[in-house]
């Protein structure tokens, strides 16, 4: 699912905290990034940013891990720093001021591609040869990266499933090794996809 981003500048907007007051702030129609703390990595919404801090909105609980980071999904990550919280909504202060142009047009040393969570889920890979187990590198709303020591051909159609994941049919793209890339025939909205990660590492940011 391809989101469109764009953002507007606002030297008039209300300041939502101290962080935001003496900065510009941009106004973000949408961007998908990812807190990534102890407790694990979650997917967020950016809402607006400035130099100073960054307003942010997830599909639940809020992570309540102190050391907290936003990455991304060109992999640039920043450290953050609680300002206020109400709902799903909060407000962060950067460590240290940062470049909001570079920010906002998240530039990319390689090919772009969605956002992607490291988390490692143990599988059960099916086919029409068979079956093997296989374990999660990363995955995304589109597709994932896994390991598994049985051979599967690119293009080969399979499906995967999990404890905490639907099964989901597949095509292998590419393989190098025992890993393999897996492209999603059904895919993940934003919201199912966020859920779906914290139902994994962290359920009790579901609960209430």
């Amino acid at each position: 699912m391809e989101f469109t981003t764009g953002f507007v500048m606002d030297d008039n907007a209300t300041s939502s905290g101290p962080d935001q007051r003496g900065a510009p702030r941009y106004t973000s129609l949408i961007r998908a990034a990812k807190l990534v703390c102890g407790q694990g990595e979650f997917v967020c919404v950016i809402r607006d940013v400035s130099a100073t801090g960054v307003s942010l909105r997830t599909f639940h609980k809020l992570p309540t891990d102190s050391a907290l980071a936003l990455e991304l999904q060109n992999g640039e990550s920043y450290e953050l720093e609680l300002v206020r919280s109400e709902g799903f909504d909060a407000s962060y202060r950067f460590d240290r001021p940062i470049e909001v142009d570079r920010l906002i047009r998240e530039n990319w040393d390689f090919p772009k591609r969605g956002l992607r969570l490291n988390l490692m889920l143990p599988l059960l890979v099916s086919s029409l040869s068979g079956k093997a187990k296989a374990v999660t590198l990363n995955i995304s709303q589109q597709g994932a990266r896994i390991e598994c020591d049985h051979i599967f051909a690119i293009g080969q159609r399979v499906t995967i499933s999990g404890e905490h994941l639907p099964d989901i049919r597949c095509v292998v793209r590419w393989r190098r090794d025992a890993n393999y890339g897996l492209v999603f025939e059904d895919t993940f909205s934003l919201r199912d996809f966020a859920m779906a990660a914290a139902k994994v590492q962290c359920p009790l940011l579901l609960q209430g």
